[in-house]
């Protein structure tokens, strides 16, 4: 993570003053940072650019810069400031001129602890939006049949969040599992890939004696899916799943589970707005996020229970194997994630709103009558909870194993300024 700070200083300050008390003031955070001095050739080229007003008397020298910082990056001006020299006072006056202009910018002042925390967490905010720009991410086929409210724009997709999503048709997974099926290309197919990841990773702790006839079809749409994602460059997917139980009398539960370890994003249904919200999850922490959706909610205490058939495996402590839970057939995960933080997260179909909340992982159960991974989670703000039953952004929705709701909120007030936090 780069950091770079450049500096604004008045020339009726002595230098060597100004010089003593910068050294006093940048020494006195808690960050990692490049000293740019008033040298802006790569403003803009950082993950995070500060501008530190070191002394009043710098609001002209500013407006003469703006031209040219503005042709090196349009990023929210972000001003650092100290407690001495006018540094606060000049800043006021420059974030006032930007706003005239239609710009915006922040103030970064406080004691040194509330503005290492708040450097520190733009940084991995402006991080993760460079991480999502450019990505690909496919929709192999159309979203399920029963997603009425999750129509995507993708033109919208592009022009906020960066994300170029690619049209794939299901026929293409048939096909290559298919050619997998009477041409073989290795006896294991899920053999572990990826260097970084262990064996015990893909080792299930039992597997259902209904499961075990499938995993060798569950295998293969893994390989199906993984040679697809590398022909088309693909950062990750969303997959109409349910298509493959009649096509090939499977499921993709156990594909999704690893593709998700191994740091690409998969999603069931063809959900792209669920997809997007796994993204962004991705970007802030590195975990895709456990897509589930509610099957009962306790609106006095803000309690739910979500449920899928697949998690990824990076996820879970340990895991088990048993059959699609709708379908009784193929292969699901039935993931136990340890009990702790987490974020339930989900972002709008337009991206006009967003829902972030934070709770507590209580339980990871094993009931009959529902998806195979099952979780317990009570809300922070138990009033919450209403909003699954008044306003919710569609039904599946990501939980993220951590607090984030912090990190979320700066992140998509960034990238979607005029998006709006669902809270009730």
């Amino acid at each position: 993570m780069s950091i770079a700070i450049f500096t604004l200083t008045s020339q009726l300050h002595n230098e060597e003053a100004v010089a003593t008390a910068t050294r006093l003031f940048l020494d006195s955070l808690d960050i990692d940072y490049t000293l740019r001095g008033n040298d802006y050739a790569d403003y803009g080229s950082h993950d995070l650019d500060l501008i530190y007003v070191r002394t009043g008397g710098t609001e002209g020298l500013f407006r003469r810069l703006l031209p040219t910082l503005l042709q090196q990056g349009s990023r929210p001006f972000r001003l650092l400031t100290s407690g001495s020299s006018n540094s606060l006072a000049a800043a006021m006056e420059i974030l006032s001129f930007l706003r005239q202009q239609g710009l915006q910018g922040e103030i970064l002042h406080g004691t040194p602890a509330y503005i290492s925390a708040r450097i520190a967490l733009l940084a991995k905010a402006e991080q993760a939006i460079t991480s999502l720009r450019g990505q690909r991410l496919g929709v192999i086929g159309e979203p399920s049949d029963w997603l009425i409210s999750s129509h995507v724009d993708p033109a919208l997709v592009s022009r906020h969040l960066g994300i170029e999503l690619v049209r794939l048709p299901i026929q293409e997974v048939i096909d290559e599992f298919q050619a997998l099926t009477e041409h073989p290309l290795h006896a294991d197919p899920l053999q572990p890939a990826v260097p970084s990841l262990t064996d015990e990773l893909y080792s299930p702790s039992a597997t259902s004696s209904e499961a075990s006839p499938y995993l060798g079809g569950a295998k293969r749409i893994y390989t199906a899916l993984r040679t697809i994602v590398e022909r088309h460059a693909l950062n990750g997917f969303t997959i109409r799943c349910f298509d493959l139980l009649s096509a090939l009398h499977n499921t993709g539960c156990l594909a999704l589970a690893r593709l998700n370890a191994e740091g690409f994003i998969a999603g069931c249904e063809g959900d792209v707005p669920a997809m997007l919200s796994m993204a962004v999850a991705r970007a802030l922490t590195g975990v895709s996020g456990f897509q589930a959706n509610p099957a009962r909610i306790d609106p006095e205490t803000g309690t739910l229970l979500f449920a899928h058939c697949t998690i990824p495996l990076n996820m879970v402590e340990r895991y088990e194997l048993d059959t699609h839970f709708e379908s009784g057939i193929g292969v699901g995960i039935r993931g136990f994630m340890p009990s702790g933080p987490v974020t339930l997260f989900k972002l709008a179909p337009d991206l006009s709103r967003y829902f972030a909340s934070e709770g507590e992982l209580t339980t990871s159960q094993s009931e009959p009558g529902l998806c195979r991974t099952q979780q317990i989670i009570r809300l922070a703000e138990p009033e919450q909870a209403r909003y699954f039953l008044t306003a919710p952004i569609g039904n599946h929705h990501i939980i993220i194993p951590s607090h984030c709701r912090q990190l979320i909120e700066e992140t998509l007030r960034l990238l979607i300024p005029e998006s709006s936090h669902q809270r009730l």
